[in-house]
């Protein structure tokens, strides 16, 4: 099926080009500059000038859509959205690790149209858009489809995470280490990655408690796009929150039974 979102995913994939090229200009840098926020999550020189370059061409290019990123927050008010991440994973970004990316999504109408995951690092990127299925590759020319697993059974599962402490602290702690025993396989390949495995087959399950929405948004596109499903953690499908759970679909439902919230102790 031929997307009607074609013009959009192919300005996401120059957007993504340009953000490459700034991003890895600066990884590793020995005096790359960074600061902490007032939650104590750092942000790099890299994080806020990709996110300027993506804003100025979306102001020249799509002037009266609005944009959410998670650096500069919201400018404009419009049905059609651009929901940017700079940089997903800048904790490994500072550290040189290749795990981190760019997120770029299109929310038209509250609904994830179209998007691009691009991890230079790691000389990869996956995009998707509305009907027009999943697809990774180094670009839209040189292209591979994607399609979840077919693993119907938790004990078959493979099952990634980012990190233990969210779920701690969360009221659905237990669920998700009974989940953890009950898998497979665990790993913790952590931020965009987990997703991504996921909409290629590699991971069955990934799951976060806590995560905002441009964390989400380009992610969601394009495990839906290859056969999965993505909800957040009560089920409700779509990047509203709290967390997100994205699975093969087949295993939904079970991953849903493992992190029901836990009843308050009187």
């Amino acid at each position: 099926m031929v997307s009607n979102f074609n013009d959009d995913l192919r300005l996401a994939h120059i957007m993504a080009d340009d953000a490459d090229s700034l991003a890895m200009n600066r990884f590793k840098a020995q005096d790359l500059k960074f600061s902490s926020k007032p939650d104590n999550t750092p942000v790099t020189e890299a994080d806020t000038a990709v996110e300027t370059s993506l804003r100025r061409t979306l102001s020249r290019t799509r002037p009266r859509d609005s944009i959410l990123g998670e650096e500069l927050g919201t400018s404009g008010e419009s049905p059609r959205r651009w929901i940017i991440d700079p940089i997903d994973g800048t904790k490994n970004y500072l550290r040189g690790v290749p795990v981190w990316a760019t997120l770029i999504a299109l929310e038209v109408e509250g609904e994830i149209v179209a998007s691009v995951v691009s991890a230079p690092a790691l000389s990869r990127r996956w995009w998707a858009s509305k009907g027009g299925g999943a697809f990774t590759g180094r670009n839209i020319l040189n292209a591979t489809q994607l399609h979840v697993s077919r693993v119907a059974n938790i004990v078959d599962s493979s099952l990634s995470y980012s990190s233990l402490d969210g779920w701690v602290d969360s009221a659905r702690g237990q669920g998700f280490v009974n989940l953890m025993r009950d898998s497979w396989r665990t790993r913790a390949y952590g931020d965009f990655w987990s997703y991504m495995l996921v909409a290629e087959g590699a991971v069955d399950v990934a799951s976060e408690p806590e995560l905002e929405i441009y964390d989400m948004a380009a992610l969601d596109i394009i495990v839906r796009e290859a056969g999965g499903r993505f909800t957040n953690l009560d089920g409700a499908d779509g990047i509203a929150g709290p967390g997100a759970i994205a699975t093969n679909g087949l295993l939904h439902e079970a991953v849903l039974g493992y992190l029901r919230e836990e009843p308050e102790e009187e």
